[in-house]
């Protein structure tokens, strides 16, 4: 009686699924669709492509995660998991409102700043499951057979669908985006950021009373509004009191701040301001905020009131709104009464002076993969000298190195806000810094480290992460309130640290050179030399 061969273990099979040249093309239009397309093109056609090209290429990705975790899983268990989770986790998020908001957080919480909407016209994409079934139909009959192949799709196909499936398109946070008077109203603007004024999602706030109350405007003020505010020139930066001669304001580009003259223009000093120390705290607060530009004053407004009194509303970009009443105080007044779901206060601006981590979006999430990294550094440190000292060739250092070098260019990225979290993808700095770590610890214990030695080094990591931790962990209240601060502190505070893993390596026994033969403990015998014919001997 024959045996059958033995089927391929489930990876080679979910493997060769993710691989499919349909699931590849729908990983490739979820990435332009999101980050290019939804840009150029908004409306619900973008909105359903990223639906079915997601809902094509989940299953797979589900799949091949569990036959990696559990390589015992047969393949077949893994497509229907794969197809249910898919199934169920998309229909419950677009169908229920609770599902959608926990949706959300989860991907704030992984890839960043994130919205998840509950649409029941989105579950007509639901049919694209349909297509997932069919490839996979197609790649069981050819299970990836080569060591090779299989490598290159884990390392390029697998971080590739993992990050595209969990990144978002951006967020459409509010802006505060101009300030006018129509008709003796004071007229605040509401758009998305990076609009050059108000736009259609969010629109306009209209105050009777000289900005202490505010209400939406009525259909025929809103025509009013875009007729004649809509198409502005641009930002109006300078503006004047026609009840007090002279009484002049202008907002300084690139700051939260408001300057006064009283001789129309010729001087100028302070009226109103967020100093720097504070803009530099909201800008860490607000998500997507960038590198701050629009945290600063975009537009401002002048109305009179009579009796020789004037309110300004100034228009501040991410921090809403601020308005000058009557009586000369300043107050910010967030989005000018309006709730905004989509802003992290609520549509209130945050109290000046105060910061939490809770506060801090992303930002205790950065400080401990900073502090985790400069302790791999450590690690990487005693373990490469002690690996060098056991006899390990020099390349071991060069790898490490570039692991480490790596690691440091993600987060740079990150910190600078040129990468988000979604584009970092802990899938991949995650690997990197667990690489290090082996690469840098098993050839030193393969050649008989001693327990001091792993003792000290883990200490020193340890010491790292500590130090390092004390001003970011301020950073995160706010003192220091500089990003530029905070990080050259935690580098010069991880020196300690690395100076006790540098000087483990003492522990490590040096490789013991290879001798020659042993030398006889005797002087060697003279060889005798036979006479020459003919030659009387000596």
């Amino acid at each position: 009686m024959s045996v059958p061969p033995p089927s391929p273990d489930g990876a080679r099979v979910t493997l060769a699924w993710l691989a499919h040249p349909v699931t590849v093309g729908a990983l490739v239009l979820l990435v332009v669709n999101d980050h290019l397309l939804k840009a150029a093109f908004p409306g619900s056609v973008t909105g359903k492509l990223s639906d079915v090209a997601g809902l094509v290429l989940a299953p797979p990705l589900v799949a091949v995660l569990l036959t990696l975790v559990a390589p015992r899983l047969r393949a077949s268990t893994a497509v229907v998991v794969g197809f249910g989770l898919t199934a169920a986790g998309f229909t419950a998020v677009k169908s229920s409102g609770y599902a959608a908001a926990g949706a959300s957080a989860l991907w704030t919480a992984v890839s960043g700043p994130s919205l998840v909407r509950a649409d029941r016209t989105d579950l007509i994409a639901l049919p694209a499951l349909a297509l997932a079934g069919w490839c996979w139909s197609r790649a069981r009959r050819d299970p990836v057979r080569h060591r090779s192949a299989r490598l290159v799709r884990l390392l390029v196909l697998l971080p590739a669908a993992t990050v595209a499936v969990a990144a978002t398109s951006p967020v459409p946070y509010p802006d505060g985006a101009g300030a006018a008077v129509l008709d003796g109203r004071l007229v605040a603007g509401i758009g998305h950021s990076g609009d050059s004024y108000a736009s259609d999602a969010y629109g306009w706030r209209v105050s009777d009373d000289a900005g202490a109350t505010w209400r939406d405007p009525t259909a025929a003020e809103t025509e009013a509004l875009v007729g004649a505010l809509g198409p502005v020139a641009g930002p109006v930066s300078r503006s004047c009191s026609v009840a007090v001669p002279g009484r002049c304001y202008r907002l300084v580009a690139g700051k939260i701040r408001v300057e006064q003259s009283d001789d129309a223009g010729q001087n100028w000093r302070l009226a109103w301001e967020v100093t720097e120390e504070q803009r530099a705290v909201l800008v860490r607060q607000y998500p997507g905020a960038g590198d701050g530009a629009r945290v600063a004053t975009q537009e401002l407004a002048v109305l009179d009131v009579g009796n020789g009194r004037h309110v300004v509303l100034v228009a501040n970009g991410r921090d809403g709104f601020a308005v000058r009443d009557p009586d000369g105080s300043w107050r910010r007044i967030g989005f000018a009464g309006k709730e905004v779901a989509e802003h992290p206060f609520g549509g209130r601006p945050p109290e000046l002076g105060r910061s939490t981590p809770a506060d801090r979006g992303a930002d205790p999430l950065l400080a401990l993969l900073l502090g985790f990294t400069l302790a791999v550094a450590t690690l990487v440190v005693a373990g490469a000298r002690a690996a060098l000292r056991a006899g390990v060739g020099r390349w071991l250092a060069v790898v490490l190195a570039g692991l480490v070098a790596v690691a440091m260019s993600l987060l740079a990225a990150v910190w600078a806000r040129q990468l988000g979290l979604s584009e970092l993808g802990l899938v991949t700095l995650v690997p990197v810094l667990v690489g290090a770590v082996t690469l840098a610890l098993v050839p030193a214990w393969w050649r008989g480290a001693s327990g001091r030695w792993t003792f000290e080094a883990f200490l020193a990591a340890a010491l790292t992460l500590a130090l390092a931790a004390l001003p970011l962990v301020g950073w995160l209240y706010g003192r220091p309130a500089y990003v530029e601060v905070a990080v050259p502190a935690a580098f010069l505070a991880a020196v300690p640290g690395l100076a006790l893993g540098w000087r483990a390596v003492r522990l490590v026994e040096p490789r013991a050179e290879p001798r020659g033969p042993a030398e006889p403990p005797w002087p060697p015998l003279p060889v005798a030399v036979p006479p020459r014919p003919g030659v009387p001997p000596r």
